[in-house]
């Protein structure tokens, strides 16, 4: 197949004085853009890379691949991460991932929350500020963890994130304002070990999510394939880290990754956070690949808290989350990328014959 490879590659990113120093980065490396053409390649596919902004719309007509493989996080904008499906969805091209309404939700974390909060899956207790001077609600205990609402990739979390009075959060909420121009997140601390669970595949029947009361019902998780979890080993980070999966750790630090994989933990947690994985991708709509991360309640049992669904995991072979889990689940970087692909083809249904023409005009 004729796959075109999107994505936005930091070094092409725009710059302005006075912007952030994490500003770009979740958009990916060279390194990551050449290690998926090569998997890609190993697959058999004709693969080109193209950089994902306005230019698609004369690009592709042009290139006319028969799917892209969308790693797009986007420039600008509340829903940048959507930005180029819309493009894909009006010139009538197959993608790889999950589509406009799942990706602009996912990057908007108190929306999804609220979508979790309404199927009564767990996710720490929250409220949205839009001024620093917004009264706290009552109901919201310290400690909490401040992050901007919109931003991927661990940016604007520091050790600092977790605060533990008034005066903490209001210089807190002041610092994430000043920085990131958006609303800021502030949540419950879950105070514990932080986990993530990457997925490949579709759900093929609905899953069957599990009201608390409902004990019996099924937990139908069928069409997806669970990696094993991964655990971020936050005894090897120095203390001023505070044990966070910081932006510090997902950037700077990322080529000394410290992780368990598998992480210990007993089959019947496994159990539980595979399916509160596969419940966040089915109310959140999601396709073909995804990542949700948790924090287990230290003080609860362990009880697992969904943090947030990644639909856009990053695919670094050598640090990012899900190609780590892949490998300790015995997949090759080659597999995991070429079963993405695989899983968008059956999934649009695509053969020699049934490939679209994108739209030229």
């Amino acid at each position: 197949m004729r796959v075109a490879l999107l994505g936005n590659l930091q070094k092409n990113a725009p710059t302005w004085p006075g912007m952030p120093e994490d500003r770009w980065d979740d958009l990916d490396s060279e390194e990551t853009i050449n290690a998926i053409l090569v998997a890609l390649a190993a697959g058999g596919h004709e693969a080109t890379f193209v950089e994902g902004n306005l230019s698609l719309l004369e690009t592709l007509p042009r290139l006319r691949p028969d799917i892209c493989f969308n790693i797009c996080e986007g420039h600008w904008g509340d829903s940048r991460e959507a930005q180029v499906p819309a493009i894909l969805e009006m010139l009538r091209i197959p993608y790889t991932g999950s589509g406009v309404l799942t990706l602009a939700l996912a990057l908007d974390k108190p929306m999804t929350k609220r979508v979790l909060a309404y199927h009564r899956l767990s996710t720490p207790a929250f409220q949205t500020f839009e001024r620093v001077t917004e009264p706290l609600d009552a109901d919201m205990r310290f400690p909490l963890f401040v992050k901007p609402s919109r931003e991927g990739t661990g940016m604007g979390v520091t050790a600092e994130s977790i605060v533990y009075d008034e005066r903490q959060l209001r210089l807190q909420l002041r610092r994430q304002f000043d920085t990131y121009d958006q609303p800021i997140l502030v949540e419950r601390f879950i105070e514990g070990r932080e986990v993530t669970v990457g997925i490949v595949g579709n759900l093929t029947s609905p899953v069957a999510w599990r009201l608390p009361e409902d004990l019996e019902a099924p937990r139908i998780s069928r069409g997806l394939h669970f990696f094993p979890p991964l655990e971020v080993d936050m005894s090897r980070y120095p203390e001023e880290e505070a044990g966070i999966y910081t932006s510090r750790i997902k950037t700077e630090l990322a080529h000394q990754f410290h992780y368990l994989c598998p992480a210990p933990l007993p089959a019947e947690l496994v159990e539980e956070l595979n399916w509160l994985t596969a419940a966040t991708f089915r109310v959140t709509g999601g396709f073909d690949v995804g990542r949700v991360d948790f924090r287990l309640d230290a003080h609860n049992n362990d009880k697992p808290y969904i943090l947030e669904i990644n639909p856009l995991p990053g695919l670094n072979p050598g640090y990012s989350d899900l190609p780590l889990e892949a490998q300790a689940d015995g997949w090759t970087f080659e597999q995991l990328v070429n079963r993405i692909l695989d899983e968008a083809v059956e999934r649009y249904g695509l053969t020699e014959n049934t490939i679209p023409a994108p739209i030229t005009a």
